[in-house]
């Protein structure tokens, strides 16, 4: 018989059953898989969000996909050729019959893989210039309110608020965040642009100073403060920033950021604040210095007042031309007063001659005219301007119910989409769940009949018997039986009680075999032992 007539009676598969079945089988072989390889293919994510590349050996490659919603909240952002170990599930795609790998997870391979983004990452930033010096502010010499950004339960924290207390007590504000781990680093963000977006004079003081604060660790733990969300949002912040990450030895990229780097989160309140025991003393000297000077100046003017006063004339000396001036001036005035009267009256009948009657009568004629005139032109731009408005509230008023209607039938075309939308997905889901429940019935119906074929007690059902000693334990060899020793003898219907020969051979030692689950130790029913067993007060069971 051929190979071809053989397979005549084979069952036919669609394409679709054999991919759907290949899926499955891949899936279940391979549930979740750690890889380790290097990125290729990657260019950013696409247009719908989901990111799609490659990783590769020396030897092979395979495909790789991320969803949009994982790739939001990755720690690591994939990169062209950064190798990486990647942790996801296998799956396959029917639509280019090609298997893929659905990341969930991705992190750097090893710490140089971590130094070189950092690296690359310092050198990309650095040349969007958001470390130059001429960004960064200075720091105020007495800040009003400082705002501290770190995790609120460790030491950090404590160590900031002792010192300040020390040195200058100042009112503090804490943004409670994670400093390390998943989301940390969208916290420690989130908190810079915070502080920055409080009003001034709002319910919460908005601060002078801000200090971005944590305890040493190494480079994974510290990794949040490398992240690019974290160095832009230190660069932007319009409030003066100390960055106190880690010890004296730690470098961080928002180090480069920041208006001033503390080797240590002591050292920043240190710098936050002066001493202020100092500055009592400095400002009594200061006080002392200045009562000095004062006094001495005081002194050098009364000086100064006693040498004028003895070099300035008397008073009958300053005030004798003035006083003669001044009854030169009482003589002169009845004479002015008389002379500017007369010139006042001859004005007066001057003017008085030319106005009469006619005169006021024409310019009051005129000024009629021109209050008519105005009246008309007035009465006349305002029936113009109000026919504009008609007309111009006429067209708004057309156009609206055309847009109303329009906008209407908009939204029952966007709720009709939507319901068949919500249609399509719930039958998905339905066809989905009846798949999947189909998929564990045949795997628990499989385990079942697996569990039945390699259970002992099948073969018991077969004629075999199972040996015990007087422990309970599978008897595996006649040598570990001795005389007189107690059996039981379990079969497919029950159990047996049975007493070895008395005149056999003393039992030898035999290895202990590793105990297992089943009981693996069967002898044939109808086997014959080379010794007949004779149970006490009973006919022999062979």
């Amino acid at each position: 018989m051929t190979a071809a007539e053989a397979l005549i009676n084979a069952p036919e598969f669609t394409v679709s059953e054999l991919s759907s079945a290949l899926k499955r089988t891949v899936e279940d072989a391979y549930g979740h898989v750690r890889v380790r390889g290097e990125i290729t293919g990657f260019r950013g994510p696409h247009s719908s969000g989901h990111c799609y590349f490659a990783l590769k050996d020396e030897g092979a490659k395979i495909e790789a996909v991320i969803w949009k919603g994982v790739h939001g909240r990755m720690r690591f952002k994939p990169q062209e050729g950064l190798e990486v170990i990647a942790t996801g599930k296998l799956t396959t795609y029917p639509g280019s019959s090609k298997y893929q790998i659905v990341i969930e997870a991705i992190e750097p391979a090893g710490i140089g893989a971590l130094m070189a983004l950092m690296e690359e990452r310092k050198k990309k930033l650095a040349a969007e210039g958001l470390f130059d010096e001429a960004r960064k502010q200075l720091l105020p010499w007495l800040p009003e309110v400082i705002g501290v950004v770190t995790s609120p339960t460790g030491a950090v924290i404590r160590d900031i608020l002792h010192r300040l207390q020390d040195r200058f007590p100042r009112r503090v504000l804490v943004w409670p965040v994670r400093v390390q781990g998943e989301g940390s680093a969208e916290q420690i963000a989130a908190a810079i642009r915070g502080f920055n977006a409080l009003p001034e004079g709002g319910r919460i003081p908005r601060p002078d100073l801000l200090i971005v604060a944590r305890g040493g660790g190494s480079l994974e733990d510290l990794w949040s403060f490398n992240e690019e969300i974290v160095v832009r949002a230190a660069a932007d912040s319009m409030i003066p920033l100390i960055s106190a990450v880690g010890h004296e030895t730690d470098i961080t990229l928002i180090d480069f950021a920041a208006d001033k780097r503390a080797p240590t989160p002591t050292a920043a309140a240190e710098m936050a604040v002066p001493v202020r025991s100092e500055l009592f003393v400095e400002v009594a000297g200061l006080a002392r210095r200045t009562m000095v000077c004062w006094q001495r100046g005081q002194e050098a003017r009364r000086n100064e007042l006693r040498a004028a006063v003895r070099a300035l004339p008397g008073l009958s000396e300053l005030l004798g031309i003035p006083r003669q001036r001044l009854d030169g001036a009482s003589s002169a005035l009845p004479r002015g007063l008389k002379a500017n009267t007369h010139a006042h009256f001859r004005r007066f009948a001057g003017v008085s001659a030319r106005l009469t009657m006619r005169v006021l009568r024409g310019q009051l004629a005129q000024a009629s005219h021109r209050l008519t005139v105005s009246g008309e032109r007035m009465r006349n731009s305002t029936r113009s301007l109000l026919q504009q408005r008609r007309d111009r509230f006429a067209g708004l008023e057309v156009r609206l119910k055309a847009s109303k209607l329009s906008n209407a039938q908009a939204q029952r075309n966007a709720i009709a989409r939507d319901r068949e939308r919500a249609l399509r997905l719930a039958e998905r889901a339905r066809r989905a769940l009846t798949t999947t429940v189909q998929r564990f019935q045949a795997r628990v119906a499989h385990s079942g009949q697996l569990l039945g074929a390699l259970s002992y007690r099948g073969v018991l059902a077969r004629g075999f018997a199972l040996v015990r000693d007087e422990q309970g334990l599978a008897v595996h060899a006649a040598a570990a039986v001795g005389p007189g020793a107690r059996l039981s003898l379990e079969f497919a219907d029950g159990h047996v009680a049975a007493t070895a020969d008395a005149d056999r051979p003393a039992a030898r030692s035999v290895p202990a075999k590793p105990a297992a689950s089943e009981p693996k130790a069967l002898t044939s029913k109808a086997a014959t032992p080379k010794h007949a067993v004779k149970p006490v007060e009973q006919g022999s069971l062979f």
